[in-house]
């Protein structure tokens, strides 16, 4: 009923948003074609109108992953190409490598992106800063409404045995940069595949805002995943594929449904962009109105979960605390973080981290205690919440920089 209701919404809301657009593009096109009628668009009544038609056409949800982007990355003082190549894929995702053709090597990095209601281009920012001085491969994570049925579960334990199939496509000698969410799911592939001597075990982890122990000054978000017991989570969050899509019958855990969680938590501060972008509509304010359009357009750019993955990270992770407790098993195997020996270990966490707070992540540091401390090294961020770990520039100018030196230093 849950998806079935939003789609109801979402068509009858179509008619609109075309009406919308139309609307908007006839104000344009006619203020182009007449002198008269453009000094008569220039008013504050006719601007105020066409910002509400393009807030109207504009603002909606989408469902398929938005483009990267990256078409050319500046290396060194040369221009240098990028091609997005799949490497690997699976029904559930994509190894995605961006290639360049360089004449010395460079770290090679896979970005192990959350599986959290948005696609992974909502990293752009942290593949930009990484790209030109790095061989980057991003988990390029599929919409779960699009993957049908035949093709099977998708868990925790599919999540993790993903992490190693792809570090074993790159091949030995790799670094994990992991952020958010799968920093508990990268920790534990790595945990395995140390403690079966697998030759792809990479060189370094980083594991950057990730909730490897949410008992650690719990956050809003810690506190609503513990306040229910998980069939709450599985009766009122979980919804069935309608039968329009490829996915049809899987069940899912909707991004609309996450989207709508982040929001509420900060909904001030979407109401008052939303409201600014209009007033920037309004006085043609152009670069100021693209900017909010460009972030909102990914934002609303959602993927569904399936039912599995997201119910069994919810219990393991933020309910009973498996990995921090030494409980943790995969595919029938205990994770053992104490194993990891040879992999070098990098945590980062942001000071305003309102999401994953100031403890979750540096909790790893205790776990893995096989590795040397002269291999292991703390970063806390100043000054920034959650994205600002890794995106902006902060991310950039501060983050990015430790982060550098720790790979290049064990590579």
């Amino acid at each position: 009923m849950l998806y079935n209701a939003y789609q109801t919404f979402s068509d009858l809301m179509d008619p609109l948003r075309m009406a919308s657009r139309a609307t908007r593009s006839a104000l344009t096109s006619r203020a182009l074609a007449s002198p008269g009628f453009s000094r008569l668009a220039s008013t504050a009544l006719l601007r105020s109108f066409s910002a509400a038609c393009g807030l109207m056409a504009d603002t909606r949800l989408t469902h398929e992953r938005p483009p990267y982007g990256f078409k050319t990355v500046m290396v060194g003082n040369r221009e240098v190409e990028v091609v997005e190549e799949a490497a690997d894929v699976t029904p559930f995702g994509t190894l995605l490598h961006f290639k360049k053709e360089v004449q010395t090597s460079q770290p090679r990095i896979l970005l192990v992106a959350p599986l959290s209601g948005h696609f992974a281009t909502l990293l752009r920012g942290t593949l930009a800063t990484l790209i030109p001085e790095n061989d980057v491969y991003v988990t390029d994570w599929h919409n779960a409404r699009d993957v049908p049925l035949a093709d099977g579960r998708f868990g925790f334990d599919e999540y993790v045995s993903h992490v190693i199939r792809f570090l074993e496509k790159i091949g030995p000698g790799a670094h994990v940069l992991a952020v958010c969410q799968p920093c508990v799911h990268a920790l534990a592939a790595i945990a395995l595949m140390a403690e079966a001597g697998n030759p792809a075990t990479p060189h370094t982890m980083t594991l950057m805002a990730g909730p490897i122990d949410t008992r650690v000054n719990p956050t809003k978000v810690n506190e609503l995943a513990t306040s229910r017991p998980i069939e709450w989570f599985e009766r009122n969050l979980i919804a069935t594929v309608p039968g329009r899509y490829p996915g049809a019958g899987r069940r899912v855990y909707p991004g609309f449904v996450q989207l709508t969680a982040f929001m509420s938590m900060n909904m001030d501060r979407h109401v008052n962009a939303h409201i600014d972008l209009f007033a920037h509509l309004v006085r043609q304010e152009l670069p100021k109105a693209d900017a909010v359009r460009k972030f909102y357009d990914e934002y609303f750019a959602v993927l569904d979960l399936t039912a599995e993955f997201y119910l069994e990270t919810v219990s393991n992770v933020f309910q009973q605390h498996l990995l921090a407790k030494g409980e943790l098993t995969v595919d029938n195997r205990r994770v053992n973080p104490a194993a990891i020996r040879r992999t070098a270990l990098l945590t980062v966490e942001g000071e305003r981290d309102d999401i994953c707070s100031v403890g979750q992540t540096l909790a790893a540091q205790e776990l893995c205690k096989g590795i040397k401390p002269m291999r292991k090294r703390h970063h806390h961020q100043a000054g920034v919440g959650h994205y600002g770990v890794f995106s902006g520039s902060k991310w950039q100018k501060q983050i990015y920089p430790v982060v550098k030196h720790f790979i290049l230093a064990n590579d």
